[in-house]
Order: C-alpha cells, then structure tokens, then sequence
C-alpha cells in the first residue's frame, strides 16, 4: 500500500496527552458533584458559564415566554427540520418488532422492547445553540416513549437560548434544565437534591461532555462516545478542491479538536484542497476555530487507489464521511467502520447535522468500529422471556437441561431442571444426578 501523506494533525502522543488531562480534571469534578450535589453544581455553572438562576430548571411559563420571542419563520424551520427527524425515528421504530415463537412443541420464547424509563439528553450550546441537537436525542427518546425525558443544555451569551429551547419542548422533554458542560452531565446521571438521577445520557458534547459519559457508563447507560465532530471526505477528479475544502472546514469550526480528513487518489484534487483551504480560512467568519483544528487535526492523504482509499477511510472510523467519487454505491457497499455516510456531491454533512431526517449524534474516536449512531433502538431494551406449556416440553427440556448442567458440575442448576423432570414427567431423578436419557427412562 502506498500512502503520502501532503499533510498531518497533531502526533499520537501529544492527542494522548491531551485525553490523559481531560480525564483528570473530568474524574475530580465527577466527585466533587457527588460528594456535594447542587452546590458543586452551582459553583461550576458560575465558573464556567457565569450563570446563577434561582433554578437551572425552567418553568412552563419561562419556557413559553423564550418560545415566543422566536419568529414565525424560525418556528417553521425548527418544527420543519424536527418532523424529519421524527418521521426517520418512527419508520426505524416500527422495524423493531415484538417477537414470540414456538420453538418447539409447547416450548414459548419471545422478546418486547421495553422504553428505557429515563433518559438525560445533553444538547451543546455554549459556543454554539445546537439547536439540531435536541431534535435527535429528545424527539428520538419520544418516539420511542420514553416516560421521563430530561434535557440540558448550557447557557448562550448568558440566558437560555429560545431555539434550543423550543426544539426540547416541542420534542416533548418533561424536564430542561439550563445547565452545561461536566455538571450537566454528571448532575443528570449523578442526581443531586434537586435532579433525579437518569438511566442513561445521550447527546454530543466537548472533549469533557464525552470522557464524562465514558467514566459514568456503567453506573449509567450512554448512546455512544460521542466526542468532538470528525469529518472525512473520500474524493476522486469527479469533483474540486473548492467543494473538498467547503465540507472540510464546514465541520472544522465545531472546535478546536475536530479533525479533518481528505482521502483521495488525485494528487491535483489535493492540492487545489490545501489551497482552497487557505484561501476560505481569511474569508470565513468562524476562521479562528476552524484554522486551529485544521493545523493541528486537520489531514491530507493521497492513496494509489480506491481500495487504499477504502482501507483508510475504514482504519480510521470517521465520524462523518462524504463520499464524492465516481463510484459512491461501492463505498456504500463496501465500508464497515464509520457514523454516517453523505453519498454524492449534492449532500453535505450540515443537512444531516440540521435537517434530513437521519441522526447526528455518531460515533467519534473510532468508536463507529462496533456501534452506529444514535437511534430509536438505542432508547429501548430488548428483554426476552419463555414460557414452558405443556408437561411433555418441560419434561424433555428439563432432561436436557439436567444433564447439560451435571456437565459443568453445576448440581444446583441441575436440580431447578430435574424437579420439573420429576413432577412433569414422572421420571425418578435421583438427587444430584443428570436425569437419564429418555430411552433409558422408558
């Protein structure tokens, strides 16, 4: 394989570095809120977001008079953008369906989707109101009815912001809280006096946002590890470098950590990208956040072919990746590890972030190597149950069972089986003993 890499982000070691100190800071807060409940959050909510209401949580009235200082037009493109998301969420819903089958003659096995009964959505916003946010982690969690859904999301220049507001009320979250950053999440998953604590987080999030998911998964569930935003654009000489670098730089300006990659095999098109690149960064608005991630995450690698492009692209489990290519169904085919795919020059990544339906909290940090995104699925638990209905399945069943635990030595386990044994089937098991085969029996 034959990679040339026209351009590099930060070394391993150093991005190392960075994960091993946002870790410490994340595990002290994460004790602190534990430790000392609402007054641990308070003081972080004045720290990093100077804001001190008499309550983080809004009420019905706060929450109307925030939704009517938006537009009519505003209104229309969120409801607009959200019904999209819902319509997507409820066709996935109904593809998920409750099972029960009889596997053998009286033998009754099944499975139902059960709404997990709580769920904390954290939807960003201190840099910028991640409106689109709230639609895919509260509307979701809706649709796949979840009874208590409660959302947070940081302050914007110093008030809540009404667009995201309106977007976690209008997708049915019971409780909002304007809260942001570690002790969202850590109150929502933690509890304090105030908060009842969740069954499990959803939502994107900073570097912090996401290493708190990650040392709270198991005292709580998570969606995904869902860090900050990746982008990846696979290309060929079937489109240009002004378009490569649009979509490049267009997620660029999440932060200051999000990389950027462009996977090609025309040396041309990679360097029309690098020049692109340069030229949009002293026009775009947002050039100081999306120039930092570029030098230090953002890179350029030129491969031999579409198979190398392909084995990239899959070693490197990209968040988003917008394929631009003569042959876009054949990495639609043919890829196995990534977020979302963005198929064909006239999608984007921005219209699956605001508005097509599908959703945009996905994994990050290779994670799309074992799990998709967010989803319905991912709001319910699939339990599965058995029914035994006659004396002649259990007692069959039963003698498998008995003899399968005497294998392990489990004589306890053996016994649940041969008692059914016993009084179903009449059969004299002695204890501590597999039951017989059933010719033997006869």
């Amino acid at each position: 394989m034959t990679i040339d890499y026209l351009k590099r982000g930060k070394p391993a070691d150093e991005r190392a570095e960075d994960d091993a100190k946002t870790r410490a800071v994340v595990e002290a807060t994460l004790a602190d809120i534990e430790e000392r409940g609402d007054a641990a959050v308070r003081e972080l909510s004045e720290k990093f977001d100077g804001y001190s209401p008499a309550s983080y949580r809004l009420s019905e009235a706060e929450i109307a008079a925030l939704i009517d200082e938006l537009t009519d037009r505003e209104l229309a493109d969120i409801r607009f953008a959200q019904e999209q998301v819902v319509k997507f969420a409820q066709a996935q819903r109904d593809s998920m369906l409750d099972i029960e089958v009889e596997t053998l003659p009286g033998v009754i096995l099944g499975h139902k989707n059960i709404p997990m009964q709580s769920v904390g959505c954290y939807v960003p916003g201190g840099k910028f109101p991640m409106v689109a946010s709230a639609h895919m982690s509260v509307a979701t969690a809706s649709v796949a009815g979840v009874p208590r859904i409660v959302a947070c999301t940081p302050p914007w220049q110093g008030k809540p912001n009404p667009a995201v507001i309106a977007a976690m009320h209008l997708g049915g979250a019971h409780e909002i809280y304007v809260l942001g950053g570690i002790q969202a999440v850590g109150a929502m998953a933690l509890g304090t006096e105030t908060i009842e604590p969740v069954h499990m987080l959803v939502g994107p999030g900073n570097a912090f946002v996401a290493e708190a998911k990650r040392q709270l998964y198991g005292r709580v569930g998570i969606d995904l590890f869902a860090g900050p935003t990746e982008t990846m654009v696979i290309a060929d000489d079937t489109v240009d470098g002004e378009l490569c670098a649009t979509d490049l730089l267009g997620q660029a300006e999440h932060g200051y950590n999000s990389p950027a990659v462009l996977v090609t095999n025309s040396r041309k098109l990679a360097e029309e990208t690098l020049s692109e690149i340069d030229r949009i960064l002293t026009i775009l608005p947002t050039a100081d956040t999306a120039r930092t991630s570029w030098e230090d995450y953002g890179e350029v690698i030129l491969c031999d072919s579409y198979d190398e492009m392909l084995a990239v692209a899959d070693d490197i489990a990209s968040e988003h990746v917008q394929v631009m290519t003569d042959r876009d169904d054949w990495f639609l085919e043919n890829m196995t590890c990534y977020g979302a795919l963005f198929l064909g020059a006239r999608t984007n990544v921005a219209n699956g972030d605001k508005v097509i339906g599908t959703n945009h909290t996905l994994p990050t940090k290779k994670a799309g190597r074992y799990t998709g995104g967010l989803w319905v699925g991912k709001f319910l638990k699939t339990h599965s149950y058995q029914k035994v209905l006659t004396d002649e399945a259990a007692t069959m069943i039963g003698e498998y069972g008995s003899r399968l635990c005497m294998l392990e030595g489990f004589v306890g386990h053996a016994e649940q089986c041969n008692i059914r044994v016993r009084r179903y089937g009449g059969v004299n098991v002695p204890y501590g003993e597999g039951a017989p085969h059933r010719e033997a029996a006869e």
